[in-house]
């Protein structure tokens, strides 16, 4: 008998983890066509001129034991001192398997950096998640600290009891002031629709555990002794210390997968784009591909089909006959938010590192600041520096990312490069965080489909499911591939269920679908 195959759509993080496993674990030979020319899909590190960009920042962190030591098997953790753990004294902790892994003489290392990510407001820093700190009852204000108790105090006595839209859960958790400062505008700008037309799912898939109760808590066990373990199971991941990081950025850990994935005998293809899905008795048989490179079309049969294409396109992808409209009607509507970056290398911020942490150039020690100031399109500022020195070719430089939110299409997306720079070096300085005479140099990205929005018509998406999940040996996994704004960590363990079900002969696909439903799987951001 020939061997069978598994055809993967997508050379992101689901679908590298989903062959990976089949050549760990099965007799099944991967072959992933990937439509782009890059590795890692929206986790891939891109350069420009030695300088390395991580698209929307990747902390490598999760609360499932069997990813994270997944990731060290892949890439071990440091042992030796990177190049400003000294100057930040920070501890290295031995792991379970002595490696010697020295970020200073090897690449292929995993860096333990420290978190912080904090809010821009009102030209002030504040903590995030806020903190009963004095320096945030100071730039508040009193009349605005009297407000957020009070309307805390209010919604915990009359609390919305049915929460119909993300407005209503951010409310119950937060109180009217402090989601008008901190959340509405905020969401807003990364959604491009009001937090009241946005379901609560989203809030339950992406914050689900962070309250003002759980915030507290922390700061009093921060002030007892912080927990320093890799691991961290006993915190909510956006009050971590410090998370996993590879030291070239996030693409370089997926190319090392990539690699191995075909030294064991998977294959990769890249710039080869799905546009047809043969289905017959109720599998997939075929997949048909357009080569951009050639030009040409190929077919190539499948046992089974393991999809990270952005469920809008698979649907489209399928012979119109054979799919229901109300099916292809519920696919056509999904809507996304798309994603541009644009990366300044500087001289220097005009931020001041205002904290007691010591950083290289003393530059500001955040991994990525939230800007909420109202008057610029800005949403998120990444400091490279701080993910990894070795982002940066020169590092008495300053390399950034400033993320623009968009829908591809709009002004923003059609902007020509050149003005976009410029818009984004003006919105910078408007803000005080820069001065436009200390850039050095610039570039930009576009990423279309970056977060998978619940708004459109995601609320018939049961009904497009349950027609995707009557395929036998169609598997959906991944962020796209599942329309749902998972973390790399969910997208990784949908496709580990995935692999374990096509072993087993598991043809439901309801536990590849609780990934990240279950209270274990939660980012809790």
């Amino acid at each position: 008998m020939s061997q069978k195959n598994g055809v993967i759509i997508g050379a992101g993080p689901a679908g590298l983890t989903a062959a990976y496993e089949l050549l760990k674990t099965t007799d099944i030979k991967p072959v992933i066509f990937e439509m782009s020319a890059d590795i890692g899909g929206i986790s891939k590190t891109t350069v420009y001129k030695g300088n390395r960009i991580d698209i929307g920042g990747h902390r490598f962190f999760s609360k499932s034991s069997r990813v994270m030591d997944w990731w060290q098997n892949i890439m071990p953790l440091q042992e030796k001192p990177a190049c400003d753990d000294i100057l930040l004294n920070r501890r290295i902790p031995l792991s379970s398997k002595t490696t010697g892994a020295d970020p200073e003489k090897v690449n292929l290392v995993m860096l333990l950096r420290s978190r912080l990510s904090r809010i821009f407001f009102l030209r002030s820093f504040f903590d995030y998640p806020i903190t009963l700190k004095w320096s945030t009852f100071r730039n508040l204000g009193l009349f605005r600290i009297v407000n957020i108790g009070w309307t805390y105090v209010l919604i915990r006595l009359f609390p919305v009891k049915t929460e119909k839209s993300l407005e209503d859960f951010l409310l119950n958790r937060f109180g009217k002031e402090l989601y008008s400062t901190f959340f509405k505008d905020y969401t807003e700008k990364v959604w491009g629709v009001p937090c009241d037309r946005i379901p609560a799912d989203w809030g339950a898939q992406r914050i689900k555990g962070l309250s003002i109760t759980k915030t507290l808590i922390h700061a009093v066990k921060s002030m007892i002794g912080k927990d320093l373990s890799v691991s961290q199971k006993n915190t909510e991941t956006s009050l971590i210390e410090q998370f996993l990081y590879p030291k070239l950025g996030p693409g370089q850990l997926w190319e090392e997968v990539a690699r191995q994935v075909r030294e064991m005998g998977g294959e990769i293809h890249i710039c080869h784009r799905a546009i047809g899905i043969e289905l017959l008795q109720g599998k997939a048989v075929s997949v048909t591909l357009f080569d951009e490179a050639t030009k040409k079309t190929i077919s190539t049969p499948c046992d089974y089909l393991v999809s990270t294409m952005p469920i809008k396109d698979l649907i489209a992808a399928m012979p119109r006959e054979q799919v229901p409209s109300e099916v292809r009607q519920i696919a056509g509507g999904l809507v996304y938010r798309d994603f541009i970056t644009v990366g300044l290398l500087l001289k220097k911020l005009l931020l001041k590192n205002d904290t007691t942490s010591t950083t290289l150039n003393d530059i500001v020690p955040d991994n990525w600041i939230y800007i909420q100031e109202k008057e610029v399109k800005l949403g998120r500022l990444q400091i490279f520096n701080n993910w990894s020195p070795y982002m940066v070719q020169d590092r008495q430089n300053v390399w950034i990312g400033l993320e623009y939110f968009c829908n591809e299409g709009d002004d923003l997306w059609e902007m020509a490069d050149s003005d976009f720079i410029r818009f984004a070096i003006d919105e910078l300085e408007k803000i005080d965080i820069i001065s436009r005479a200390d850039v050095l140099d610039a570039t930009l990205l576009r990423v279309p489909k970056t977060y998978p929005a619940y708004f459109g018509t995601y609320d018939r998406f049961p009904e497009l499911r349950r027609f995707t999940d009557s395929i036998d040996n169609l598997f959906l996994i991944g962020r796209n591939g599942m329309h749902r704004y998972n973390n790399a960590d969910h997208s990784m363990l949908t496709a580990m269920t995935a692999v374990e079900n096509i072993i087993n002969g598991v043809v439901t696909k309801d536990n590849i679908w609780d990934v990240n439903t279950e209270e274990e799987y939660h980012e809790e951001k």
